[in-house]
């Protein structure tokens, strides 16, 4: 049950900051030009309001989740899949490409984070 919701904690934080780079497309120029009307826009935008609210279900999941694992092992899996979820799903909806050496680095760190994970100590 544990892992389930592990899942659900990285699912809502992965969608609340592509949810929050959508609205940044929308309302971002407006930063460049007019600050208060930038805040504004953010404070009633509809994409950040849902970015919130995911943020705020993947935190009452994450507080179940630490009820029952260890902090260092939860952050480890949900990070290293976060990562590589994050870079697949920036590509795919928003056209974000990265480099092999980027891409490399990101296995890299996914696979690092998991062997500490999984690793007997």
């Amino acid at each position: 049950m544990e892992y389930l919701m592990l899942v659900l904690v990285t699912c809502m934080t992965l969608g609340s900051q592509l949810v929050l780079k959508k609205a940044i497309n929308v309302i971002g120029p407006l930063m460049q030009s007019d600050k208060i009307a930038f805040l504004i826009a953010a404070i009633t935008s509809p994409y950040v309001i849902m970015a919130i609210v995911m943020q705020g279900l993947g935190f009452i999941f994450w507080m179940f989740v630490l009820s029952r694992m260890k902090l260092g092992i939860a952050f480890g899996l949900s990070g290293s899949f976060f990562y590589l979820l994050m870079a697949l799903s920036s590509w795919y909806l928003y056209g974000e490409r990265l480099s092999t050496q980027q891409w490399a680095g990101l296995l890299l760190i996914s696979s690092g984070v998991l062997l500490m994970t999984w690793s007997k100590s």
